[in-house]
């Protein structure tokens, strides 16, 4: 039974012990006669001192129940509280309240939390001075990554960030259309970024580089390069290194090794790509405009030097030809200089890699069993060169012989397909085959002149644009004596590399650049459900709005959103978000007087439809929490048919989560709670302000919360949901 029925049994109890005590003594009073001098009062005077009796009597037991209620009763319970806060958070102290037992109570409960604080502080101070040098060692290597002139980003096998430095940060901040969008952050999806299968594809080759004996001194060798472009349109080539680590159940296992995670180093290759460019086109075009002059000058200068006794008028005429076709070579070579540099033509970058590993990696990829299919289709490799290297678009030729394999299980239920390379004179014949099956020169072409599009993949390049980009030549052909059909792919033979990448060496624990978490190499983003995982293990989106009145529904705006990052149970203070929005409306004198907005300060800012889509890709793969969050909620939720963004992800509120860890306090105020839980608060009533007390006071709450038994997304949300305050609407 909780106190506060306790408290109401108590009085009701009381209140009928005094009506029936007074009530027994009234009919006493009135059952009696006056005496024979007729003295005495009346019935109806006894009736009325009987009625204040028992009202002064129940009105003086009411009061005395409830104050004994609040002294041994609910104080207690308050401090209890109290007490439980302490475990998680040593700094807190114990109120002295209630009756004076109570406090002395209070006074021993600080002192001993005083002497744990002092013994905790004492090994931290220990702890502090052991790591003063490797703090040095730390701030030297963040000042590196701070000037290194490459964006450099590691991440964990699930793409989720775990190191990046400014220039990475700056690199992909830029959006299509120009503006600024933060896709980069600890613990966010590194696929936000870049296509997930060039990553797969790029992890695949380094595994299989480990398989096939590139190692020295038991350390993985090598790298793997892709090319890629940002948002904004600028080309970047990624160097893609394995970081080694522990074993555990999600690390791919390499030769004994584990690779627990990979290194991104970016440089941006689109002033040199278009250089390169432009020199092409220069070459291109004196090659094709000179050709003719030249042969024109030639037979002139023959003629000159062979006829030695020509007729003057006719040297005059071969002289006049040497001298106009000079005239249009040298008008060429000024076209083809001015063209130099305005010719911007795209071009794509190739990566030198082996032929075998091309080949092993395919066949993997094609072998797989596809979703619908009963069976998957048989790859086998035949004739490889080992020693064979080729410069390539990779990824577009694995992507290009996948294809061209599916569709032929798909439309001519072939069930074995061949895969072999060769030499053949200077290039590399890569042979695509199988038995059997024939089809005409027609759909052959119609093959590799369409777009690739196979089982949801679709790309808009065709396998003989894959090719060409490769510089090679493709075409089908089949041989009737041995039933046997194929794709030949002629590509240019590339010299083997002579700089090999040297092993790479697992970096030292504690070295960190500017922005850092490496707990998260143990987190799998696929291994809970989001309801079941931990709260402790997810990312989360800590927000607040400021607005122009208390009235969603009544024509009042947003004016401002700010938010901030918890990851791996850190308060990532370095990663905002924190816009005025500029609500197109008129604000309300009071809400000004609450957070100082003023409509000066909101001219030229962007609106409502333009703010929010960056806000969404902020909270991207993120669990919203908020202080009174149903609030903050329905606003956003009125903008989604005008901006085309919807939240849907899990929202957590520290109102509810208070209420559910602090029942018996008498206000969930965001100031009362941080004051509770030790929080300082700063920067009130400002949007980006209110959002990291928020977090500091969420981070606070998440031991407490597993103290209680909830430690899942879904025991926080069903806990909330009980409380009294979940049932407000707006």
């Amino acid at each position: 039974m909780t106190a506060h029925r306790k408290l109401i049994l108590t009085v009701v109890a009381a209140g009928l012990f005094t009506l029936v005590l007074v009530g027994a003594t009234a009919a006493l009073m009135l059952a009696g006669e006056p005496d024979e001098n007729g003295v005495g009062r009346s019935a109806a005077e006894r009736v009325v001192v009987l009625v204040v009796l028992l009202l002064l009597a129940s009105a003086f037991c009411g009061w005395l129940i409830v104050r004994l209620h609040d002294l041994y009763a609910a104080s207690p319970l308050r401090m209890a509280e109290e007490v439980t806060a302490t475990l998680a958070h040593s700094g807190l102290r114990v109120g002295e309240q209630g009756a004076a037992e109570l406090r002395v109570l209070a006074q021993a409960v600080n002192q001993l939390l005083a002497l744990r604080e002092a013994s905790e502080n004492d090994v931290a101070e220990r702890v502090r001075e052991a790591r003063a040098s490797l703090e040095e060692e730390r701030s030297r290597l963040a000042a590196l990554m701070a000037d290194l002139s490459q964006s450099v980003i590691v991440c964990n096998l699930d793409g989720r960030v775990l190191l990046y430095n400014q220039r990475a940060r700056q690199e992909l901040a830029a959006g299509a259309d120009g503006g600024h969008v933060d896709l980069l952050g600890l613990g966010r999806s590194i696929y936000t970024v870049f296509d997930r299968a060039l990553i797969t594809h790029a992890l695949e080759r380094l595994q299989q580089a480990s398989q096939l004996g590139e190692t020295e001194n038991g350390q993985l060798l090598g790298s793997a390069q892709f090319v890629t472009a940002t948002p904004a349109g600028r080309l970047l080539r990624a160097h893609m290194s394995p970081v080694l680590g522990g074993d555990g159940p999600h690390h791919a296992q390499v030769g004994g090794l584990s690779i627990t995670g990979f290194v991104l180093v970016l440089e941006d290759v689109t002033s040199s790509n278009e250089r390169h460019a432009r020199r092409d086109a220069l070459i291109q075009s004196l090659i094709e405009g000179g050709r003719g002059p030249l042969g024109s000058i030639r037979a002139a200068a023959e003629m000159l030097s062979e006829v030695a006794d020509m007729p003057a008028q006719q040297r005059d005429r071969f002289l006049r030809v040497v001298h106009d076709e000079a005239a249009k070579l040298s008008a060429q070579f000024e076209t083809a200089a001015s063209a130099f540099s305005n010719d911007l033509r795209e071009r794509w970058l190739l990566e030198e890699m082996r032929g075998a590993e091309l080949l092993v990696v395919a066949a993997r990829r094609i072998g797989e069993r596809r979703a619908g299919e009963r069976r998957a289709l048989a790859v086998k490799t035949e004739n490889v060169d080992e020693d064979l290297w080729l410069r390539v678009d990779g990824f577009g030729l694995f992507q290009a012989l996948r294809y061209l394999a599916w569709r032929l299980q798909d439309e001519y239920a072939v069930r074995e397909v061949r895969l072999s390379l060769t030499r053949s004179a200077q290039l590399a014949q890569i042979d695509l085959s199988w038995l059997g099956t024939f089809m005409n020169n027609e759909t052959a072409m119609s093959w590799l002149q369409d777009p690739m599009s196979v089982a949801g993949d679709a790309s808009p390049l065709s396998v003989t644009d894959v090719v060409e980009r490769c510089n090679g030549d493709i075409w089908f052909q089949r041989e009737r004596v041995s039933h046997r059909a194929f794709f030949r792919t002629m590509l240019p033979i590339a010299d083997a590399p002579t700089d090999l990448p040297r092993a790479v060496i697992a970096a030292a624990e504690g070295e960190r650049p500017e922005f850092y978490d490496f707990d998260l190499f143990g987190w799998s983003a696929a291994s809970h459900e989001l309801d079941d995982r931990l709260l402790a293990d997810l990312s989360y989106t800590v927000f607040d709005t400021e607005t122009s009145g208390l009235q969603p529904t009544q024509g009042d705006e947003i004016i401002q959103i700010g938010a901030t990052r918890i990851v791996n149970r850190r308060l990532l203070r370095h990663e905002c978000f924190d816009q005025l929005v500029n609500p197109q409306c008129r604000l309300s004198p009071q809400s000004i007087e609450v957070h100082g907005i003023t409509r000066e300060l909101l001219v030229g800012q962007p609106t409502i439809d333009v703010v929010l889509p960056k806000f969404h890709a902020f909270c991207a793969d993120t669990v919203l929490v908020g202080h009174n969050a149903a609030f903050d909620m329905r606003f956003l939720q009125l903008k989604e048919e005008q901006t085309g963004v919807r939240f849907e992800q899990p929202v957590l509120d520290t109102l509810l989560l208070s209420a559910v860890l602090h029942s018996n306090q008498t206000t969930h105020r965001l100031e009362a709670i941080a004051e509770r839980l030790g929080v300082s608060v700063f920067g009130r009533h400002t949007a980006l302000g209110d959002a990291i007390v928020t977090g500091e006071v969420f981070l606070k709450m998440l031991p407490l919360l597993a103290e209680m038994g909830i430690r899942t997304l879904r025991q926080a949300r069903e806990a909330s949901q009980k409380t009294f305050h979940a049932r407000l609407r707006y």
